[in-house]
């Protein structure tokens, strides 16, 4: 949908108003459901989120003006200058929360790993994009992309931060199916992940083990590990089809519900406008991801397509790893619902994806035009 020049500049009246109407309502959920949250009042999230919100919206729009020549020039200094930020977190990284995930830099406190997000779709599909079309079955098109991934996802890992790890993982594999990749990779992997799961289990933290045996046994500690998972069934449960009510949602104003307002947000918002809201807001997703696929469907080139198709990934399991986590049908990994949850760092993931993905948009709508 584009609006006339007539009503607005040009310039922004090529913008993709359909999405920015999507993600205006997802957002505007997320701000509603912050403010019902802390009880009626603006701070301390709503107001900071909406700020938030509004200033990733604008970095998006400005992304999407930058030609997709300069992403392919600047994506592999960018990863490069990412890991580094990886590693610069292992040696002077700030510890929070038990975890060591942010570096300092005096003016904001930076999680590198976000950036790694969208960056592992964008530089393998620029290495799918130089690799000449007849290795991607052969061994070289398979190590050097395997490293691209786990190299990062290894020092994600050991902050640590499984669900960052996780993301970037099945973002970077998500490319390389979709780049062609032979079937049999994907299956061995997968088999090998089976073999080597117990091994890894008890590698695992304390935490992370609890997280896995709650899923498959929430009854086990309800009061203790499983506390998070069961309070936010109830919620669901509580919120019927037409919800309790706008801030009449008891299990988070109640403070029975933990991280209402971030990692379970979900839970807050169903309670109170039950499953006809959870519903609209996960259909208002859906268009959302609908609509990257369609930018990945008509790109005009290589890169074009394997990148918009990893961006729309990165936002698809973003929702849907947290949609599980609070349903009870994934393990508890910390992932929040980007735009609804409180939270600058998954809003500013999101807006690069979506801005990226809007100049990609543009660039194949340009070429569409002048043949």
């Amino acid at each position: 949908m584009i609006i006339s020049s007539a009503i607005i500049p040009q310039p922004l009246a090529r913008l993709p108003w359909r999405l920015i109407w999507l993600v205006a309502l997802i957002c505007t959920i997320g701000v509603v459901t912050l403010y019902s949250a802390a009880g009626g009042s603006a701070s301390p999230w709503a107001l900071k989120q909406g700020v938030t919100i509004l200033a990733f919206m604008a970095v998006a729009i400005g992304i999407s003006y930058i030609p997709e020549s300069f992403i392919k020039q600047m994506i592999f200094p960018a990863y490069v200058a990412i890991l580094v930020l990886l590693v610069l977190v292992e040696m002077i990284g700030f510890v929070g929360k038990g975890a060591q995930r942010w570096v300092d830099l005096g003016f904001i406190r930076l999680q590198p790993s976000e950036f790694m997000k969208p960056a592992i779709a964008l530089v393998l599909a620029r290495f799918y994009d130089l690799l000449p079309a007849s290795d991607v079955r052969r061994w070289r098109g398979l190590w050097p992309a395997a490293a691209l991934v786990f190299v990062p996802a290894g020092l994600i890992l050991v902050q640590p931060d499984l669900g960052t790890a996780m993301m970037v993982m099945l973002g970077g594999v998500t490319v390389m199916f979709i780049a062609g990749l032979p079937m049999w990779y994907f299956g061995s992997a997968a088999a090998a992940a089976a073999v080597a799961g117990p091994i890894l289990f008890s590698m695992m933290h304390d935490y992370q083990r609890k997280r896995v045996l709650i899923f498959l046994d929430p009854e086990a500690d309800p009061l203790g590990a499983g506390y998070h998972i069961s309070q936010s069934k109830i919620a669901i449960g509580s919120g019927g089809i037409w919800g309790k009510g706008y801030l009449n949602g008891s299990q988070s104003h109640l403070d029975y519900l933990p991280e209402g307002h971030t990692d379970f947000v979900f839970a807050t918002f169903v309670e109170e406008w039950g499953l006809v809201g959870g519903a609209l807001l996960i259909f208002a997703f859906f268009m959302v991801i609908r609509w990257g696929m369609n930018v990945s469907k008509g790109a005009k080139t290589r890169f074009g397509q394997l990148a918009a198709a990893g961006l729309t990934a990165t936002i698809f399991f973003y929702v849907s790893i947290n949609l599980m986590m609070v349903m009870g049908l994934a393990p508890v990994v910390g992932i929040p619902l980007p735009l609804v949850s409180f939270g600058g760092s998954a809003v500013m993931t999101v807006m690069i994806c979506l801005g990226i993905l809007m100049s990609l948009e543009r660039q194949s709508r340009t070429r569409t035009t002048i043949a």
